[in-house]
């Protein structure tokens, strides 16, 4: 592809995106194929000469879109959103064209530096406490999703309590500290709440270390307490064994409920050894606004903390934000360099390499696509954007509480979602049996019809419907239209099985 042929293959691309942006409230949010469809569109063998991109361009439509499930169709209300933007989308085309694998700052200074700026710029967005910007000890980076800075932030969590484990025996000599290493691993024990993300777990796996959950009640809206880490802690240590990390959350991913961070910090005060990371994928973008920034106050004992640009924040996957209050606790873990790595910006000491930030060794021009979308929407802009869900989610959670004969919210609406039951038949006792099989009927015949796209969970054995409508084509015309349907089908669900609980005389 010549230079003039990618130009217009690019205007042509530009367009048919604008298009496709423009009309995708006309398709339906999810695709109704079936698995192994493409193998049947696709030839079986890859072409022997090259194409023009007129033939390529026609398949998008004719291959690709049948399989898509658009994210950014006003009528997507499940997950969390993961939205993008056209200035986000030019940073990933500039990204590609500057391509680089940025493994260290001579690869390309500039990668590094705007990175250090933007997340800068943010950690001051989101009024993180001093300790987590850059010009301290701490600092940010990004990475590829919450998952992945759970299990870095988990590696040097582990590795930095087995540190201070061996300086406190005095162990010495490479042969000795590898042997107590290895006996020490078998003991640690990393934490999460029953409400946790199922990544701290996995995260255990790759830090092959135990995993064990903490219980949250319904009284506390399944937020984690001071009181039941401690009482975890210390039924763990009558064990042998050593919690040496902990995710608390802020936002979690059934119910976006809020871990009782002050409690947790008292505990913490006892147990300095434990790596607290906070978790706020989705409802850490909130801090951005002044309403919520109560809860950045309340951070200041965490060691790390990860907010994901992109799902709330106008900035395509993937763009994962992991602040650490002290750089070294991952440099002294990761950091590996062999000959072929050297030079004299790093040596100096006066640059950043985020390769000891993370367990890949390359990285993308990721800080680019974060730049476009903080100066084209602004402070303003994005809080707006913000507000616009939680007011759309404020506006669901009214139309449920006026239907208290058909809906029960199960937690307190947050950041934009509401988690609903649907209630047991009049005249029939509300038991847990009975409303579960009745929510999820309504939702799975929901789901079967493709119209919008929900999402279910489970919270202590509760079966609820999950919904947020949170990207940037939301409209509460889409929210009243789904609330709509819901009742329907409620009723209709209802309606049925009373009908069968008199022909039955049970």
């Amino acid at each position: 592809m010549t230079s003039e042929q990618f130009q217009q293959a690019a205007a042509s691309s530009a367009e048919a995106i604008s298009t496709y942006y423009n009309t995708i409230a006309s398709r339906p949010v999810l695709p109704s194929i079936t698995p192994g469809y493409l193998q049947k569109l696709l030839p079986t063998a890859p072409p022997t000469e090259g194409e023009p991109w007129s033939a390529i361009e026609r398949d998008i439509e004719r291959a690709i879109m049948p399989g898509v499930t658009h994210w950014q169709h006003p009528k997507f209300m499940a997950f969390f959103p993961a939205a993008t933007t056209y200035p986000s989308m030019l940073g990933e085309l500039w990204s590609a064209a500057l391509s680089a694998p940025a493994f260290n700052w001579i690869c390309s200074p500039v990668v590094t530096e705007l990175e250090t700026i933007v997340l800068d710029w943010m950690a001051l967005m989101l009024r993180l406490p001093e300790s987590f910007l850059s010009r301290g000890e701490g600092g940010g980076v990004i990475q590829l999703s919450a998952s992945d800075a759970i299990a870095t932030v988990m590696i040097a969590a582990r590795e930095r309590w087995i540190r201070r484990q061996l300086e406190r025996e005095g162990v010495k000599g490479e042969e000795e500290v590898e042997d107590r290493s290895c006996e020490l691993r078998g003991k640690l024990v990393a934490l999460g709440s029953d409400q946790s993300h199922s990544s701290t777990k996995k995260g255990a796996i790759v830090a092959g270390t135990r995993f064990r959950t903490i219980i949250t009640h319904h009284a506390d809206a399944y937020a984690l307490s001071g009181h039941e880490l401690r009482k975890k802690i210390e039924s763990l240590k009558a064990q042998g064994l050593e919690p040496y990390y902990l995710t608390v959350t802020l936002g979690t991913t059934s119910t976006c409920a809020v871990d009782d961070l002050q409690s947790i910090a008292q505990v913490a005060k006892d147990y300095p050894d434990i790596w607290i990371h906070c978790d706020a994928a989705y409802a850490g973008n909130a801090l951005i606004l002044p309403e919520y920034q109560h809860l950045s106050e309340q951070l200041a004992f965490v060691d790390s903390f990860n907010p994901n640009m992109h799902k709330w924040l106008r900035v395509n996957f993937d763009a994962a934000l992991l602040y650490v209050q002290k750089r070294r606790d991952l440099t002294d873990t990761l950091s590996i360099t062999p000959a072929y790595l050297r030079n004299q910006f790093t040596e100096s000491g006066l640059v950043t390499d985020y390769r000891d930030w993370q367990i890949p060794l390359g990285r993308r021009f990721r800080a680019l696509k974060i730049w476009f979308v903080i100066r084209t929407f602004g402070i303003d802009g994005l809080r707006a954007a913000l507000r616009h869900g939680i007011t759309l989610g404020d506006q669901f959670a009214g139309l449920v509480r006026s239907r208290s004969d058909l809906f029960s919210i199960l937690t307190p609406p947050a950041f934009g979602l509401t988690v609903f039951t649907v209630n047991p038949q009049k005249g029939l006792r509300p038991m847990l049996r009975r409303g579960n099989e009745v929510t999820k009927e309504v939702f799975e015949i929901i789901d079967g019809q493709k119209e919008f796209f929900l999402t279910s969970t489970v919270v202590n054995g509760v079966y609820a419907i999950r919904l947020v409508s949170a990207n940037p084509s939301a409209e509460e015309k889409y929210v009243r239209e789904v609330f709509d349907i819901l009742v329907s089908t409620a009723e209709d669900v209802l309606r049925k099985r009373e009908a069968g609980v008199h022909t039955n005389g049970s």
